[in-house]
């Protein structure tokens, strides 16, 4: 099994998609790592993974079982297929609307924008949590915003 050791760099970006899910391979990354003992600073079962859990009514630890035994990205959605029913356009029309999203209240946009600040003030073409993520990525691993 092919661990991604996150405390030497990020998971898969939020944006790359298994099986028309995004989020789904940077949450297995989170949940590999994890059980290796390698997560770092990333957490499995986040609120963002959450939203995935929640659309397909799924739980943290049926995912974490899967990853225990070993299971592939390709055997993990399989399983997903077999247990979650959603049409290929529910499952689009889900993604598409995570990949755009950003803050939408008081709250998380002030967070959202205290982050953007402290990580790539010069930057004005960040938008949404997808964005976020990514820069958080990068610069966390020593890249310059």
């Amino acid at each position: 099994m092919n661990i991604t050791d996150l405390t030497q760099r990020p998971p898969r970006s939020p944006r790359v998609k298994l099986g028309g899910y995004v989020l789904l391979p940077r949450m297995l990354d989170k949940g590999r790592a994890q059980l290796a003992g390698k997560a770092g600073e990333y957490n499995f079962a986040c609120p963002l993974d959450q939203r995935f859990l929640s659309f397909t009514g799924l739980s943290a630890e049926d995912i974490a079982n899967l990853l225990k035994q070993g299971k592939s990205d390709s055997e993990v959605l399989a399983w997903i297929r077999e247990h979650v029913n959603k049409d290929e356009w529910e499952i689009s029309a889900w993604s598409a609307y995570q990949s755009g999203r950003g803050p939408s209240d008081n709250e998380s946009r002030e967070h959202y924008n205290e982050s953007i600040q402290k990580l790539a003030p010069n930057r004005d073409d960040l938008v949404t949590w997808f964005d976020l993520l990514e820069v958080d990525d990068y610069v966390s691993f020593g890249g310059a915003a």
